[in-house]
């Protein structure tokens, strides 16, 4: 199946995680990637894992802060300069972190907001025209199950999720006349360095009888990042061409 054959896709988060996954995924449906992540380290595994798949002639990669509005204006310039345009949009990019709300720092609120929030926003401004260029350009963000749900010590992270998904229904609506769709995404009990061990740097006194409810309906605990990349594959493909404004909670059934 090659839904992405000849399809030019830019991917945040990509030296990790779920990014991470999308982009092979993209890569193994015949599209041309280009990978932005945080870290060098991160991303030269990715590159490694798609030398090893046989896809690395299709996939770039590049060293972005989302959070720094220049080098996202330069990042997204050059990515688009590099596949010669723009047809899917995907931000994976954010960070995780947990604290109890009355100890939470204005550092640490801001910083968390910066990457998801406003990564998210820069990322797509900057991607804008490009997509709109094509009359049939995707983004697909990345929301969470924190934004309906409750999780307890992550109210900076889930108001960033919340932000998200509304930005994604605001610009569906906003561009849908010039044949732009927006999803999002909102990933729960999957695997990656966010949620191994106890997650996100739980406080040490955390009530752990919070998260009784937070345990997958299918299966046997959580699941693989691939699970959500293949989600985003169909989504950001022509099998998901009437879906827009929304978002499609992928969590096993946790939060039913």
């Amino acid at each position: 199946m090659e839904r992405f054959e000849g399809r030019k896709v830019l991917v945040t988060g990509a030296g990790s995680g779920i990014g991470q996954a999308v982009v092979h995924r993209i890569l193994a449906e015949g599209g041309r990637v280009v990978g932005l992540g945080r870290g060098e380290e991160g991303l030269e595994a990715t590159a490694a894992q798609a030398a090893e798949y046989g896809t690395a002639d299709r996939l770039i990669t590049a060293v972005v802060d989302v959070a720094d509005e220049d080098a996202v204006r330069a990042g997204v310039s050059a990515a688009v300069a590099e596949l010669g345009g723009l047809d899917v949009l995907v931000n994976a990019a954010g960070i995780l972190r947990s604290s109890h709300t009355h100890e939470t720092s204005l550092d640490e609120w801001n910083e968390i907001l910066q990457v998801n929030l406003t990564g998210t926003f820069l990322v797509t401004r900057e991607a804008l025209p490009e997509l709109l260029a094509t009359g049939r350009g995707v983004v697909v963000n990345f929301s969470s199950t924190s934004a309906s749900f409750t999780h307890p010590y992550m109210a900076a992270y889930a108001a960033a999720k919340g932000g998200i998904q509304s930005f994604t229904h605001a610009i569906a609506g906003e561009y849908a006349g010039r044949g732009l769709r927006a999803v999002a995404v909102a990933p729960g009990s999957i695997r990656s360095g966010m949620t191994t061990g106890r997650g996100p740097g739980l406080p040490e006194d955390a009530d752990m009888s919070l998260y009784a409810k937070h345990t997958p309906a299918l299966g046997a605990g959580m699941a693989g990042p691939e699970t959500v990349a293949g989600v985003v594959a169909m989504l950001a493909s022509d099998d998901g061409a009437f879906v827009t404004g929304t978002e499609l909670r992928i969590d096993g059934g946790t939060h039913m």
